[in-house]
């Protein structure tokens, strides 16, 4: 039989221990008093992030993926007919139909498959889920540079970091601090229809290139007296590499090249 930190490593848990973590995370969820009504959490854990997620919620699904820990999720929220506990594999479940906010302390290992859950699941419309830190900066442009799937993305979902989780404070302790990652759907898109599909064509030519020209990645479907009009218009130097490109700029060129 395999030892608990075995079997935590083999489905990478790390389960949160800081209570003042998972009450941010459940505030950010629901920052007022107007709870939303439905509320997806991936990896239940032990209970420390379910106890304010029920607290703030309406209706809460508590998806986990170990069965030895539902039964004591169970008995734990036997009290609350609000609280329904889902043994299984978040990534298997069917997105609701209805409108609703998803929240976890996610599998590291897994984290870009529920990301991409989130974001093709048509009635998300948040997601705040604990991530390692790395993955937070990076989708987020907190290093000061953007990933391809922020930015085309970026139409439909804003992307922020909305704060740091120390190392300590989840048991067993990973090797890396931890960050909470927010994910909103937009109430109006930016593009729709016919402009978001040439956004994504336009973006995922930019990101084509080798060596990381944008300028150059962009010219082989634009003359380059319209793309040097369109790096003018958005502040941008002929130089720059695609990754230095926010989305609001990304936006300006999207305007220039196919308006």
């Amino acid at each position: 039989m395999a030892r608990p930190t075995q079997r935590a490593r083999t489905l990478s848990q790390n389960f949160l221990a800081d209570r003042a973590a998972a009450e941010r995370v459940a505030r950010l969820v629901s920052p007022d008093s107007r709870h939303p009504s439905l509320v997806l959490e991936v990896g239940a854990g032990k209970g420390a992030l379910t106890v304010p997620l029920a607290r703030r919620s309406r209706e809460l699904y508590a998806y986990e993926i170990d069965a030895r820990l539902v039964p004591g999720l169970r008995a734990r929220f036997s009290d609350s007919p609000h609280v329904h506990v889902v043994a299984g594999d978040f990534l298997a479940a069917r997105p609701p139909r209805t409108p609703f906010s998803v929240a976890g302390n996610v599998p590291f290992s897994r984290t870009a498959d529920i990301v991409d859950w989130c974001l093709t699941a048509p009635g998300l419309t948040d997601a705040t889920l604990i991530t390692q830190l790395e993955y937070a900066r990076k989708r987020t442009g907190d290093h000061g540079r953007w990933t391809l799937l922020t930015v085309r993305t970026w139409p439909r979902h804003e992307w922020r970091l909305a704060g740091r989780v120390s190392r300590y404070g989840f048991r067993p302790a990973p090797r890396v601090d931890a960050g909470i990652l927010r994910i909103e759907r937009r109430p109006t898109p930016l593009l729709a229809g016919a402009a978001h599909r040439s956004w994504r064509d336009l973006v995922e030519l930019g990101f084509s290139g080798v060596g990381g020209s944008l300028h150059a990645s962009l010219r082989r479907a634009h003359p380059r007296r319209r793309v040097d009009a369109a790096f003018r218009a958005a502040h941008l130097g002929p130089g720059a590499l695609v990754g230095e490109v926010s989305p609001q700029r990304w936006l300006r060129l999207h305007t220039e090249l196919t308006g």
